[in-house]
């Protein structure tokens, strides 16, 4: 038998190795199985598990489980810079239960010996290497600032109490200036207006092709040239940060940015920019 591309387990069809088998009348068969880095667990760490599966599936009828002859592929998938043949040895058996492993280093020489014919030591013509997952990549996002979650913010000033809620500070955006007051860096200045212009200056960055990774410098040149003032600008580069830009987790919380936006909800700032991490494949 050599099944190029053999997955014992359905449930986890990215699990595979190619699988030969050499059998003769009256001996126990002989299972070489070679695999690469990119095919699911490891031989070494499956060996019981894989060994197991072998035996159910192919052999029930054994009292004892194949010899177990495996090849972990270092290299490429192909097999460049493979590692030498290791004889797996099992001290405990019973019924399709094997537990306690050792490796033994044999050559290719040994293993066709054992086998009594020529044994294929690459990964075979029928191997099917898995799709590498394309990368995460960055990317900034225009977000309500409502849908942002509660902040709680951490080391905060007297003027930001942890997590206050969004009425009253709806309310409490509507009897102080639009400028903003003097307590804290967070609310000197008027983050309605950085709002404004971090959507706009992100839509103007996205059209001209920009990266995340230079949205901060593209920003800073835009609002130099808007003649922006100094708080704005160290508002909008923080936005625009990787480092330091908002970005909301999974489950309605922040990796960074609560001062912010108890500042922005504080502002009654409608929209901002966060930063989020898109998987490509799933566009």
């Amino acid at each position: 038998m050599d099944k190029h591309m053999y997955r014992p387990f359905e449930d986890r069809p990215a699990w595979s190795f190619r699988l030969q088998v050499f059998t003769a009348a009256g001996q126990r068969p002989v299972a070489v199985v070679t695999q690469t880095l990119r095919e699911g667990m490891g031989l070494t760490n499956g060996a019981e598990e894989y060994a197991q599966a072998v035996w159910e599936q192919l052999y029930p009828e054994e009292a004892l489980p194949p010899v177990w002859v495996q090849r972990q592929l270092l290299g490429d998938e192909l097999g460049q810079g493979q590692a030498e043949f290791q004889l797996v040895v099992f001290a405990e058996a019973e019924k399709y239960k094997v537990r306690r492993p050792t490796w033994w280093p044999v050559t290719s020489e040994q293993v066709e010996r054992l086998v009594g014919g020529p044994v294929e030591e690459d990964r075979g013509e029928g191997y099917v290497p898995r799709e590498v997952p394309p990368e995460p990549e960055l990317r900034f996002e225009v977000l309500e600032v409502s849908r942002l979650g509660t902040p709680h913010p951490f080391r905060a000033p007297r003027c930001m109490p942890d997590g206050s809620p969004q009425s009253v500070s709806w309310w409490r955006h509507l009897v102080q200036s639009r400028g903003g007051r003097g307590c804290c860096w967070y609310h000197r200045g008027d983050w309605r207006a950085v709002g404004d212009l971090a959507v706009r200056f992100l839509s103007e960055g996205i059209e001209a092709g920009v990266s995340a990774e230079d949205m901060a410098g593209f920003v800073n040149r835009r609002a130099v040239e808007t003649g922006v003032d100094i708080w704005q600008r160290q508002a909008l580069n923080s936005l625009f940060r990787l480092d330091s830009a908002i970005t909301p987790n999974d489950v309605g919380g922040f990796v960074d940015g609560q001062h912010r936006t108890q500042a922005m909800v504080d502002a009654g700032t409608s929209r901002t920019v966060v930063l989020k991490t898109v998987c490509p494949a799933g566009e």
